[in-house]
């Protein structure tokens, strides 16, 4: 039975990678995971998501714990079909478990909680001048995200490290290469970062660590009914 709130990813639901953390302030039993590559094959994937040149790139799990790169506008249209059939089946807020951005998506009477639209100006607004350190997955999304975070008082610096592939000392010497460049504090800007990667960075940084997917939780736990 649909409840009136769902989460949606870009990969395959439910995401055992970062179910413990959503769970911790989301009710299990008032929550629906959808995800946009439920069902398919890895063929039907390629077939229906996979980047052509010159393609913005997104990144997500799927249930076997792989990781696979997908069209950012193919997604795109993809969760706009997904959100109209949320609605239509009585869903009434849907959280995107997806820090990509995105330009068109819309909800006509949902709730549609965007991490890309909420996520930069909430850190903005928390850290004020200081200078922020964004990990991103993969090194297109460097220059992708740039805009993304124009809204930042200081122009932010990136590194790169996968939450699906990178060991801890990847990721452990990406964050560390923030630091030395000045970032005051890191975002692990990527849903499937949890707190294992928060726990592993707190251990080297004398800096904040913050994940987005757990802002994005905790604002939202306040709109489930």
């Amino acid at each position: 039975m649909m409840t009136s709130f769902a989460t949606l990813t870009i990969g395959q639901a439910p995401r055992s990678d970062i179910m413990p953390l959503l769970m911790a302030h989301l009710p299990a039993g008032s929550v629906t995971h959808v995800g946009l590559l439920d069902g398919l094959s890895t063929e039907q994937i390629e077939q229906r998501y996979a980047p052509a040149e010159g393609d913005a790139v997104l990144v997500t799990r799927l249930l076997d714990g792989s990781q696979v790169k997908l069209a950012a506008p193919r997604v795109e249209r993809g969760l706009q079909e997904k959100i109209d059939v949320l609605e239509a089946l009585g869903c009434m807020t849907i959280l995107l478990l997806c820090t990509g951005e995105f330009n068109h998506l819309h909800a006509n009477n949902a709730l549609l909680l965007e991490p890309d639209r909420i996520i930069p100006p909430l850190i903005s607004s928390i850290i004020g001048q200081h200078r922020a350190g964004i990990v991103v997955p993969v090194e297109s999304q460097v220059v992708e995200q740039a805009n993304k975070w124009r809204k930042l008082a200081k122009a932010p610096c990136f590194a790169v490290a996968s939450p699906y592939l990178s060991d801890d000392q990847t990721l452990t010497e990406a964050a560390m290469r923030l630091a030395e460049q000045g970032a005051e504090v890191v975002v692990l800007d990527c849903i499937g970062f949890n707190r294992h990667h928060e726990d592993v960075l707190k251990k080297h940084l004398n800096i904040p660590v913050v994940l987005s997917n757990v802002l994005m939780a905790k604002l939202a736990a306040e709109l489930v009914v």
